[in-house]
């Protein structure tokens, strides 16, 4: 049994498509069906269900599955454990992140690129919900995201900063001036809000009863975009205070309600091993004027 047929099986039992399988890992599907059966001969059981419509696991490859990944799981460690031990900062790092972290994490990459020129990043950018699916597969090394309103058993959060729901208005604007605003203080203003899977919509949707009597223009999943339109009019978002980090011209107005706090946090899957190039990255993070916050002392 090679690492490699586990790691097609693995692939193949994720998708139910060969042919899906195949592409994702580089390979012909001739190449994916030969190594499959390969290992189904050396256990001497099938282990998926084919015909020409569709692929399912048989018993056997249901229960073969958590300890196929789990095995991967144990190779991948092993590699780490061993490179760190060598003092090889060096591979891929893969982050994921929020949009409305994107802001605070320049300072970082660019320090992190400049010391450790032999690690590779990928940052991955999507909605929280999608991000904490990746990291229980193991497709990023950690996210760095406001704290979830609902458990994931598996992951750790940790927090590394403070945060709160913000109207995030122009420098001019009337709204500019005010030390914290409840919901009524929007009431007069146009809104263009963040798309529902957003973490501050998320937040926002906690606070709202029936959009308590908004008026909301447009709706809007790139950040950036939210952004530029608050600037180049009179409109209002609704935020939170990190994103306007290193955003001129910008002023967040933070709410004043119960709820609308939003802690700025690093999840890890428990009981995982980490990567140097991981610590030494969230080291840096806590470390950045971005964050302005002690390192937690669990790094």
């Amino acid at each position: 049994m090679e690492l490699r047929q586990l790691r097609y099986f693995v692939k193949a039992a994720g998708t139910l498509n060969f042919s899906e399988a195949a592409k994702s890992l580089y390979v012909t599907q001739s190449t994916l069906s030969q190594q499959i059966r390969q290992l189904e001969n050396e256990l001497g059981v099938q282990l998926f269900e084919r015909n020409s419509h569709e692929v399912s696991l048989t018993d056997a490859g249901e229960e073969l599955l958590p300890y196929a990944m789990k095995t991967l799981e144990s190779a991948e460690t092993c590699v780490n454990r061993i490179n760190d031990i060598r003092s090889l900062l060096s591979g891929r790092l893969t982050i994921g992140v929020t949009y409305t972290f994107i802001p605070i994490l320049t300072e970082t990459v660019r320090g992190f690129m400049k010391l450790y020129p032999e690690v590779k990043l990928n940052i991955c950018c999507k909605t929280m919900e999608e991000l904490m699916g990746m990291l229980e597969r193991r497709e990023v090394d950690f996210v760095l995201a406001f704290r979830p309103t609902c458990r994931y058993p598996d992951i750790e959060s940790h927090t590394i900063f403070d945060n709160r729901l913000a109207a995030i208005v122009r420098s001019d604007h009337a709204l500019a001036g005010k030390g914290h605003i409840d919901l009524k203080d929007l009431y007069p203003y146009r809104l263009i809000l963040p798309s529902r899977g957003l973490q501050a919509r998320n937040t926002l949707e906690t606070l709202l009863t029936r959009h308590d009597g908004l008026d909301v223009r447009a709706e809007l999943n790139e950040v950036n975009i939210l952004l530029q339109l608050v600037r180049q009019g009179n409109m209002v978002t609704i935020l939170s205070e990190a994103t306007i980090h290193n955003e001129p011209g910008l002023v967040a107005v933070p709410f004043d309600v119960p709820g609308s706090e939003m802690e700025g946090c690093i999840h890890t899957l428990r009981n995982s091993y980490r990567k140097r190039s991981a610590r030494a990255f969230i080291r840096m993070l806590c470390e950045s004027d971005a964050v302005r916050r002690r390192s937690q002392d669990w790094l």
